[in-house]
């Protein structure tokens, strides 16, 4: 019986207290090196990791795998751009151009022949904004990214988290915002312009041959617009603004270019807007259509591919044809610093209404005169090499004055070349019917080669 009521008391002996177990040490550096190409995912790993951390040796995991996986496909391009060098040279196909802006066909990190790299080591990213719509290249909806100096503007997939394509910052040539025309809703289009891709320069041998990017945003504020610390932007200002803030921040010097109203507005308003100003006119390249922009640092056409931007000291001179009386055509004569040729872009059909506004353009820049050319790309070069690339009033009215100066003794010069028609014997020089000029022997005596000798002796019976 006793023993029997020990049994029952030890039955009802509440169980032991569970001691609390200590959260697991994470490698933290670990996660951070795994996910450094997606900071909002990097977040989102960290957030799970503070609030259920018996999940962080998974984590931990996870990023130990990724971290090997990417070192694989590091070491396999690697290989692939070593036996590529070696082997011979064949024509890249057609398919793949669309990647050349990118690392390779897949995004991987790596610069592959015939690209240029878009990450650097220790980047920060400054800006990333999902769900942008994007035209040039690709016509897709992908993250915008922005990366600090010596890093790239850049698009990457948002659901592989691959890179598609890019522009490192040290390629960038110009940055223009423009706002969309036809549009019921305002929406402006920012186009990325690289070195050698405003669509008439020619690439140098051996340079890699990059496109324009173009993206689109709404006239509104930011959605899913992400800092470098994840943090999400209010809506303290639009978009558009915010963009041409980071952009000019980023990719410092270079700014960011706007249409503006003392180089050109439209004479008709924008049709789909009732009262707003419209910086655009429309033309056509052929049977193409698009927009003619004519902005502070040259013209650009878009918005199809391929896109042109014409760079004032790629401007030999602008001059009209098929002047009628409703539309007429300009013509953009363009002879680039790499290239002795010059070359024509003829835009047509551009409304009569514009003329007038389109040319105090052109005459403002000098642009119409093929004799300034010269010395705006001497400006132009003075300022690659560190010099500064804008010159004074009283430089700029120096060279003015010399173009001047030459272009008057050209015409000087042809002036004294050519000898009117003059009666009689009243000058020695003087040309008649029967002289015909020639370049290389001058004038020469039509009647005397025709008649020889017996216009000798018609002169000495005159004489008698």
């Amino acid at each position: 019986m006793a023993f029997a009521a020990i049994n029952t008391i030890g039955q009802h002996r509440p169980p032991p207290a569970v001691q609390p177990q200590e959260a697991p040490a994470i490698d933290h550096a670990l996660i951070d090196h795994a996910f450094a190409g997606d900071l909002n995912l990097k977040k989102r790993v960290f957030d799970a990791i503070r609030e259920s951390p018996e999940y962080g040796p998974l984590f931990e995991d996870i990023a130990r795998y990724t971290t090997a996986l990417q070192t694989r496909l590091q070491n396999q391009l690697a290989a692939a751009q070593s036996q590529s060098q070696s082997a011979p040279e064949e024509p890249i196909p057609k398919k793949r151009k669309i990647v050349e802006n990118g690392n390779s066909a897949k995004g991987s990190p790596a610069a592959t022949a015939g690209s240029v790299a878009l990450t650097t080591p220790n980047e920060s990213l400054l800006f990333y904004m999902n769900d942008v719509s994007f035209s040039v290249p690709q016509r897709k909806k992908l993250t915008l990214e922005v990366t600090g100096q010596n890093g790239a503007v850049r698009a990457r997939n948002q659901s592989s988290k691959e890179l598609e394509f890019g522009i490192p910052v040290s390629h960038i040539q110009h940055v223009l915002c423009l706002p969309v025309p036809e549009k019921s809703q305002r929406q402006f289009n920012f186009c990325i312009i690289p070195r050698y891709g405003d669509g008439i320069s020619p690439t140098p041998e051996g340079e890699a041959a990059l496109e324009p990017m173009v993206w689109t945003v709404a006239d509104g504020t930011p959605k899913s617009a992400y800092n470098e610390a994840g943090q999400q932007y209010g809506d303290r200002e639009k978009t558009e603004a915010l963009i041409r803030r980071v952009l000019n921040e980023g990719l410092h010097p270079i700014k960011v270019v706007r249409p503006e109203d003392k180089e050109f507005v439209s004479a008709m308003p924008e049709a789909h807007r009732k009262g707003e100003k419209a910086y655009h006119v429309k033309a056509f390249r052929g049977s193409k259509e698009g927009y003619l922009f004519f902005l502070s640092t040259g013209i650009f056409f878009g918005f199809k591919k391929p896109l042109l931007f014409f760079a004032f000291e790629n401007i030999e001179s602008i001059s009209y044809t098929s002047v009628l009386q409703r539309t007429f055509n300009l013509i953009i004569t363009t002879r680039t610093a790499s290239n002795q040729s010059t070359q024509d872009y003829e835009f047509s059909m551009i409304d009569q209404a514009d003329y007038a506004g389109l040319d105090a353009y052109v005459k403002r820049h000098g642009l119409q005169d093929a004799s300034l050319a010269e010395a705006r790309r001497a400006k132009k070069h003075q300022g690659d090499k560190g010099t500064e690339g804008v010159a004074s009033a009283e430089e700029r009215e120096s060279e003015l004055q010399r173009a001047q100066r030459e272009l008057e003794d050209r015409e000087d010069e042809e002036e004294e070349d050519y000898e009117p028609e003059s009666d009689g014997d009243d000058s020695d020089g003087s040309s008649s019917d029967s002289e015909e000029y020639d370049e290389n022997e001058g004038y020469r005596d039509l009647v005397q080669e025709e008649l020889g000798s017996e216009a000798e002796e018609a002169i000495l019976s005159d004489e008698e």
